[in-house]
């Protein structure tokens, strides 16, 4: 494992570095690389990388396979992540874009070779349109592959008292599920295969790395470290669901 991408990464201090600034939940870089590797990905492929912040998983796909990435997202500024993919070198491989996932997308249908998404799907994707309408955008043979915060159980109506006060927040409750939820929602679209769902491996490191870039003076950083200290390992997985469009 020490030989991983995302090792050989924040070992280098500029990228760590980097890291810490960019994070906006658990690393994605981490989480794009387990992802990935449950199918190909080559060169000469098109990512829509949906969500992607402040371009993580788009540096991850463009770095480790070359590939020409659209790095989407409702709330990361384009101009600065296209200056930090200058600064990065890779700025001809990544096409920055503000996109709303929920609206009508502006590509061609069959455009794209993978759908990839880590960290967001689950604030859109919570629902029985979005994969319907995401899967003519993807060509056939290609994948759907996302990953986001999850439950090892649904609560229901029984949140544990530690956790009451941070499902109290709006959209909480909506967006973190467990496995069995997500695969019975992926499972009623027509035109793809599930491939592979299950929790994460990197789960632990990942969220370990970005709590450790966070200012507990913040308030909102302070949230998500009061949080993960209530949760404190006995709740929380991350999910990735992978599917190949047929």
């Amino acid at each position: 494992m020490n030989n991983t991408f995302s090792n050989k990464f924040i070992a280098d201090k500029k990228n760590l570095a980097l890291l810490k600034e960019t994070m906006w939940g658990p690393n994605a870089i981490r989480q794009a690389e387990e992802l990935a590797s449950h199918f190909k990905i080559t060169k000469d492929m098109k990512i829509l990388d949906l969500g992607s912040g402040m371009g993580l998983s788009a540096l991850y796909l463009v770095q480790a396979y070359g590939a020409e990435v659209f790095a989407t997202d409702l709330f990361a500024d384009p101009t600065e992540n296209h200056e930090r993919f200058k600064s990065l070198g890779i700025a001809d491989k990544i096409i920055p874009m503000l996109l709303d996932a929920t609206q009508p997308l502006p590509f061609a249908k069959n455009y794209f070779d993978v759908i990839f998404s880590v960290g967001a799907y689950n604030m859109f994707g919570d629902n029985e349109e979005m994969l319907p309408k995401l899967i003519p955008y993807v060509k056939k043979g290609g994948y759907i592959a996302v990953a986001f915060p999850g439950l090892k159980y649904d609560f229901g109506d029984n949140v544990p008292p530690e956790m009451k006060p941070f499902w109290e927040v709006p959209d909480v409750a909506r967006c973190i599920r467990g496995i069995e939820w997500w695969n019975d929602l992926f499972s009623k679209a027509e035109g793809i295969e599930i491939v592979n769902i299950s929790e994460m491996t990197c789960h632990d490191i990942a969220w370990k790395e970005y709590l450790a870039s966070l200012d507990p003076s913040v308030k909102e950083e302070k949230w998500d470290l009061d949080m993960m200290a209530a949760e404190n390992g006995k709740y929380y997985n991350t999910i990735q669901l992978i599917a190949k469009v047929i």
